[in-house]
């Protein structure tokens, strides 16, 4: 097939349907189906609903259900953080940025359906496929957000970022409520329980995602060949991201930004993966069943979330990108604050949709901002989102860690909640010291 040009509309709709094809883990394994799952196989309860054990034993030590979970979750993001370098550095070396989009595909996926033999007897195996699972899907976006100023002029870049978010929101919906048909109506397509079709949610993930992703690999161009592969490429991508630092010296904008976002970054990823267990802990559910109202909770962000990515490029380009993104941080304070009083489902509802409304804004902004502000004779892209996507990582490993502290100390997620205020506050005061104007290009930042 020949090579799109730059900025052609078919060439972006492929690129942007990666995120149709991936979405399905972030939502089906992340968010809604395996948490579920996982907390159903390892919480005992008595007859009322109370929790009678939320133990795990992993290899001769016992762990707190969750806590296991997020120090896997951690772990993985640690990896992630510390691969970026090398395999970015190689892609944009040896030109091959396609192969390792694939790879990481193929092992999230197939890890995917991996947790399909997710078991307490064997859970080591299944850990395993969570954290591959985990490692495949967010080493792929390293490589396909690099893809971006590549594919994309910048004046196409928000709206190009903010379909592919949108295009993933409206995918991992549509499996979702397939698989929830399936849970929900066992019977009558013939399972004994909910057990069997809730695994075999976990390998249609991985298929849709491997089957989707070939539309988007049969356009996207291979990459920049430059030179053949040596052992002096390994560290390639280290020093190239040490050139970088050294250039954001004389980019007072993008070291700013970078600044920002680490810090609004850290608190927005750290409530999107404890989300479902914070409702799973702190709301009184009464008679209403918890597993059905988290899952309407979780298709409530995503729907709501279609609506956010898509107006706030539209605010963007009016207002420009720096302010929109400051008033979605004033939002997100605002919704953290709310969350503290939550105590009914109801109340639940209105955050998730709060949620969901400034979850797709500041998600697919923040990605078209930093591509925006990248040097307009940068070649290297991979290396410049390894270094946002490293930022991104090493902040969750944070966050994660600090919300777990402040709950441990407290007794409460709660608190937790109310601490990532802080983060949000430090993240508009950065923005509002990101100069405006953007000296590489006559696009509104």
């Amino acid at each position: 097939m020949n090579t799109l040009p730059k900025g052609h509309k078919k060439l972006l709709h492929a690129w942007a349907f990666y995120d149709w094809a991936n979405s399905v883990y972030s939502l089906v394994i992340s968010s809604a189906i395996f948490p579920i799952f996982y907390g159903a196989l390892t919480i005992v309860k008595d007859e009322d609903g109370s929790i009678l054990d939320d133990t795990v034993d992993f290899f001769g030590i016992s762990f707190n259900n969750d806590s296991l979970i997020s120090y896997v979750t951690a772990a993985a993001f640690l990896v992630v953080s510390i691969l970026s370098p090398f395999l970015s550095g190689i892609a944009d070396y040896v030109g091959n940025k396609k192969n390792f989009l694939k790879f990481f595909c193929y092992l999230g996926a197939f890890s995917c359906i991996g947790l399909f033999w997710f078991s307490l007897e064997f859970l080591w195996f299944g850990l395993l496929c969570y954290f591959l699972a985990l490692i495949g899907f967010w080493a792929s976006l390293v490589f396909y957000n690099s893809y971006l100023p590549d594919i994309a002029f910048p004046n196409q870049q928000d709206k190009v970022s903010a379909k592919g978010f949108s295009l993933g929101y409206i995918g991992s919906v549509i499996l979702l409520v397939v698989c929830l048909l399936m849970i929900l109506n066992y019977e009558t397509f013939g399972f004994e329980s909910e057990a069997l079709p809730t695994r075999l949610s976990f390998v249609l993930t991985g298929v849709w995602w491997i089957g989707f992703s070939q539309y988007t690999y049969a356009y996207l161009p291979k990459g920049n060949k430059k030179a053949a592969f040596t052992k002096n490429v390994l560290f390639n991508g280290f020093r190239e991201l040490r050139g970088i630092w050294l250039t954001l010296k004389h980019n007072t904008q993008l070291k700013r930004y970078l600044a920002a976002f680490f810090v609004y970054s850290m608190a927005v990823q750290t409530i999107m993966l404890v989300a479902t267990y914070f409702g799973i802990e702190e709301l009184e559910w009464g008679e209403q069943d918890a597993t059905t109202g988290l899952i309407i909770s979780i298709l409530l962000i995503q729907l709501v979330a279609v609506i956010g990515a898509t107006l706030t490029s539209r605010l963007a380009i009016k207002y420009g990108n720096i302010k929109i993104l400051i008033f979605i941080n004033l939002i997100w304070i605002a919704i953290c604050g709310y969350a503290f009083f939550i105590v009914i489902p109801q109340q639940f509802y209105v955050a998730a949709a709060s949620v969901g409304l400034v979850m797709g804004g500041i998600q697919s902004l923040s990605r078209s901002t930093y591509s925006k502000m990248l040097p307009e004779n940068a070649i290297d892209t991979a290396s410049y989102f390894s270094f946002y996507d490293v930022s991104e990582k090493i902040g969750i490993v944070i966050g994660m860690f600090l919300y777990g502290i402040v709950a441990q100390i407290t007794g409460s997620v709660r608190n937790s909640i109310l601490f990532l205020v802080i983060f949000f506050i430090a993240g508009v005061i950065l923005l509002l010291r990101v100069p405006i104007k953007n000296p590489v290009s006559k696009d509104r930042i």
